[in-house]
């Protein structure tokens, strides 16, 4: 619903609750102002870094509620960078200070910006269903650890890489949640208040059974807590402070394994019944299928089905096979598709013409059903083997720059032929080349690694995310506007800048600048991705860390 039907009465509760919480911000903002400046540059002041860390804290979530969501992100990134300095108990080096002051400048200009155009309207409607970007289902992690700041700073960590994190700072605690809740991972610390992590968990798998995966975390990684580790059956054990990226990865892997998308066969045969005989063994093999009875609309299944392999008669009304088959190979995208021939062609100069002309396989009609599974299988598996090469970035294993390329252009047909909306935006990592310089390229390929997680993790299934190439990604939206596409953007954008990047004892943020554009008003792929690509430099040369949406 929408403000206006909400009870007046209760509309008034919620504006003069808004008015009230706005009048007290220029307050708030002096006293967090006021205690950043005081903080001694050289010396640990616990109390006060503390007290800052919660007033900012409090900000950050309460922003949005009371109609200043802008003001909440801004809080957020300056309480994730101070959360960092509390979780160490150090001072913060010139680079952490300058970060910090930095942020606290765009949340005073966040402040004044919103103050003067008042709070945003109260609206409880959600988007239209076409519009929804839904993330990934928060996956929870039990995290057993008495430290109850690093607790919740690694919980914003992981937050941004989709994750729940629910904080256990006892094992008696951990066991009774245990008891009520089934997480992904439980990340328990090998030093707890009530007894050694690793071996509890050790007497506690004696006990039950389905336990959930166990990673463990300890301040030293001697030899004997990390037998303990495999003793107790844990995945791996990481020393503090910890290596995000890893930690991510690592859950990644055991929370969301790659599941390999089901073989797409199209089956190309004049004869209906015997087309659908065909795709039912398929599909009892485990491959999705698509029947074809016309030859003639081949095309226009190929760029919408996308398959893995085509099997198709020899002799059909219209076109042959071999025809048929040449049509194909014109096509750039489906030069490398097996194509599989299946006829009751017996003469094998024949077959060996049909292999000549572009077939991969000749099978002779009638086969048994085990044999062609086991023949479509092998020849679909190779495919997709050296696809993946061909295809993907070794780095990041996105999409490359040329399929990122292909899959634009198959997107903007298909867009055209629909009617529909298609967004694309450019992304690229602000500063890049000082990482490299400063921390090297292993590091350099890090911040890559989780760029791409980010992408790659919290947007639609249906989106496609490509490596364009250094630390420039682009991302295709079919059926969004471009408002929506620069919305889930900027969104990704505050949550890439407060990941923490580690290397070595110094810990480190970066930022990424976007540029999107849309469809229809850029009719052609290559007018998308130039204009997106002035988008970018727009948002670079407009003070980086920004998302610009073109011809806005």
């Amino acid at each position: 619903m929408s403000e206006k039907s909400l009870p007046p009465a209760l509309m008034e509760k919620l504006n003069l609750a808004c008015r009230n919480w706005a009048g007290e911000l220029p307050a708030r903002l002096r006293k967090i102002q006021e205690i950043w400046t005081g903080l001694q540059p050289d010396s640990w002041q616990k109390e006060r870094f503390d007290t800052l860390h919660r007033m900012v804290h409090s900000l950050a979530g309460s922003g949005a509620t009371f109609g200043f969501p802008r003001v909440g992100e801004k809080a957020r990134v300056m309480e994730n960078l101070i959360a960092t300095w509390c979780l160490r108990g150090e001072v913060p080096d010139q680079t952490g200070r300058n970060a910090v002051s930095q942020a606290l400048q765009h949340l005073v200009e966040q402040i004044a910006l919103d103050l003067r155009t008042g709070p945003a309207p109260i609206m409880v409607e959600e988007a239209e269903e076409s519009q929804k970007t839904p993330p990934r289902e928060a996956a929870l992690i039990l995290l057993a650890e008495p430290d109850a700041l690093w607790s919740k700073t690694l919980g914003q960590q992981l937050a941004c890489y989709g994750y729940r994190v629910e904080t256990c700072t006892t094992l008696d605690i951990l066991l009774r949640r245990l008891e009520v809740v089934s997480p992904g991972v439980v990340i328990l610390n090998v030093a707890m208040p009530d007894g050694d992590g690793a071996l509890y968990w050790r007497r506690f798998r004696e006990e039950r059974e389905n336990l959930p995966p166990v990673i463990f975390i300890t301040r030293q990684g001697d030899l004997e807590t990390r037998l303990n580790v495999v003793r107790a059956g844990g995945v791996t054990l990481f020393e503090k402070p910890v290596d995000i990226t890893r930690l991510v990865d690592t859950l990644d892997e055991l929370v969301h394994p790659l599941h390999e998308e089901p073989y797409r066969i199209l089956v190309v045969d004049d004869s209906r019944a015997l087309a659908q005989h065909l795709a039912n063994i398929l599909e009892e093999g485990g491959m999705q299928t698509k029947v074809v009875n016309n030859p003639l609309d081949v095309l226009e299944h190929l760029h919408e089905f996308r398959p893995d392999l085509a099997l198709m008669d020899l002799y059909m009304p219209q076109c042959t096979g071999l025809e048929l088959a040449r049509v194909i190979r014109q096509q750039p995208v489906f030069v490398g598709m097996p194509i599989v021939f299946l006829s009751g062609e017996k003469n094998l100069d024949k077959q060996l013409s049909a292999m000549a002309t572009g077939g991969d396989d000749f099978l002779t009609k009638p086969i048994q059903p085990d044999h062609l599974v086991r023949s479509v299988l092998t020849r679909v598996r190779r495919s997709r083997i050296l696809q993946g090469f061909m295809i993907k970035d070794s780095l990041t294993g996105l999409y490359n720059h040329t399929r990122t390329k292909e899959q634009l252009a198959l997107a903007v047909g298909r867009a055209q032929r629909l009617g529909k909306p298609l967004a694309m935006a450019m992304v690229d990592i602000d500063k890049f080349k000082s990482v490299n310089d400063t921390y090297g390229h292993p590091t350099g390929d890090r911040v890559i690694r989780s760029l791409s997680r980010l992408l790659r993790q919290r947007v639609r299934s249906t989106d496609i995310v490509g490596r364009y190439g250094g630390e420039e990604f682009a991302v295709i939206f079919p059926e969004t506007d471009g408002e929506t596409a620069l919305g889930v953007m900027d969104t990704l954008r505050e949550a890439f800048s407060t990941i923490q990047h580690q290397f070595e004892e110094t810990v480190f943020t970066r930022t990424f600048s976007c540029g999107v554009a849309a469809f229809p008003g850029q009719q052609t792929a290559t007018a998308l991705n130039d204009a997106a690509d002035r988008a970018l430099y727009e948002a670079k040369n407009g003070g980086r860390n920004r998302v610009v949406l073109a011809g806005k």
